[in-house]
């Protein structure tokens, strides 16, 4: 090998140490670069891990709150219910003194009855304008008199009331058998369909069986005002 081949390879030898020496401190450098970005990232995911582990504990408060919420509304809404059910018995106690005093003074019809007629008309019957409406109604016919406790006349039905204060199973015979005989009293009424309503403040469950098979509507008293125990016979025609 001649000197200047030697030198040549000396050369290229220090080139290449000095390349490596580069590539080193390159590598250095990249690896503390990355050493500082791990830490940072660590850093960045305690940080995470901190503001997690502070919303899982607000999470945990808010759904305690909110079960405390939903604990608080459902003693409200029990609260509420008893009270509307106090209330409800309160009204409905007050409604049967009131209907009790106002059989007492024989007013049954005109202050209990005769008021819900023109309503149920309207609920049953489609009836908003009653042609006629009266009370305490009498008909006379040769010797023999037709009294009705409330009649209500609508375009194509007639309402014929019978109020007592205590309803047997031969009042809705009774009832029936003067519907019979109504075009006798009212005869401008012939054209139209008649419809027995009785009313008392309590009504047992064998009249209204009774008066089911006859197609006879019953009210009694309910929780605010009269109620038809039996609207079902109008839709099914008896």
């Amino acid at each position: 090998m001649t000197n200047g081949q030697l030198a040549q390879r000396v050369d290229s030898l220090e080139d290449y140490m000095k390349d490596l020496s580069y590539q080193a401190l390159k590598t250095e450098r990249e690896l503390a670069r990355l050493s500082l970005e791990m830490r940072e990232f660590k850093d960045e995911m305690r940080e995470f891990k901190d503001e997690m582990r502070e919303f899982k504990d607000e999470m945990r408060e808010f759904k305690d709150e909110m079960r405390e919420f939903k604990d608080e509304m459902r003693e409200f809404k029990d609260e509420m219910l008893t009270f509307k059910e106090e209330a409800r018995q309160d009204r409905k106690e007050s409604n049967r003194r009131w209907g009790e005093l106002a059989n007492k003074m024989g007013t049954l019809v005109e202050d209990i009855v005769a008021p819900s007629l023109p309503r149920v008309a309207k609920e049953l019957f489609d009836c908003d304008e009653p042609e006629m409406f009266a009370v305490r109604m009498r008909r006379k016919k040769g010797p023999n008199i037709m009294e009705l406790d409330a009649i209500l006349v609508c375009s194509d039905i007639v309402l014929i009331n019978e109020t007592k204060s205590s309803l047997r199973s031969r009042d809705v015979d009774e009832l029936v058998a003067k519907l019979e005989t109504f075009d006798q009293y009212f005869p401008e009424y012939h054209n139209r369909k008649l419809m027995g309503v009785l009313a008392s403040l309590y009504v047992d469950q064998s009249i209204i069986n009774n008066a089911n098979s006859q197609n006879v509507l019953v009210m009694d008293m309910g929780d605010e005002a009269m109620q038809v125990l039996n609207a079902g016979i109008v839709l099914t025609g008896g």
